[in-house]
């Protein structure tokens, strides 16, 4: 088994949302210990942003350039497709995805490619496996009394769900300003959420 370990954050590994992801993926390696992890790094400059080759691509009815950002493109879109699972450890900001996030998906977004556009709109190329998504917010958005809206959620599950991606699972860690107890408490639910999901699969 692959498993895709995505991660954006600017503060790499010490961040709330890395520290989420790293559970998941943790316990799917109790699952399957011979699994392999692959980590993509998507944070400050990892990736370029789509350049001109890229955009005059997704103008044209065929490929016309494999240069430049297209070239990291193909390279980021195989490594999706090899996967068996699909881990992004994300946080929120500004209510949805951070600006290094929105460029992976870009890349990996790409007509003809990951998804089609026909007399039936846009129809997914790749296919269907599990996507684990671990969010990190300073607010809380879900449950009872949310202080903030979500955009975020609702802009993967369009998104992912357009190149073929369905079957998401999102934990949360929220709070993340409101102090070490709140966020020891966020982390200790959050954590029980993620292990009662995957005993239920062994």
């Amino acid at each position: 088994m692959n498993i895709l370990h995505v991660t954006c954050s600017p503060r790499g590994a010490v961040s709330e949302s890395y520290r989420l992801s790293s559970h998941i993926i943790g316990q799917l390696l109790k699952n399957d210990p011979t699994a392999t992890v692959i980590n993509r790094v998507v944070s400050g400059d990892a990736i370029p942003q789509v350049d001109e080759h890229y955009a005059l691509s997704q103008q044209s009815s065929v490929d016309v350039s494999q240069e430049g950002s297209m070239a990291q493109s193909e390279v980021l879109i195989n490594e999706l497709d090899s996967a068996d699972i699909v881990v992004i450890g994300t946080p929120m900001h500004n209510f949805t995805v951070p600006a290094a996030l929105k460029v992976w998906i870009d890349h990996i977004a790409r007509v003809r490619r990951t998804f089609n556009v026909g007399a039936q709109g846009k129809t997914s190329v790749l296919r269907d496996r599990p996507v684990y998504i671990g969010v990190s917010s300073g607010g809380r958005f879900s449950g009872e009394n949310p202080r903030q809206p979500d955009f975020l959620t609702t802009y993967l599950k369009a998104v992912l769900g357009m190149i073929g991606l369905h079957a998401l699972t999102f934990f949360s860690v929220e709070g993340t300003a409101l102090g070490p107890q709140a966020v020891a408490q966020a982390r200790s639910k959050t954590d029980e959420a993620v292990e009662a999901h995957f005993s239920a699969l062994r």
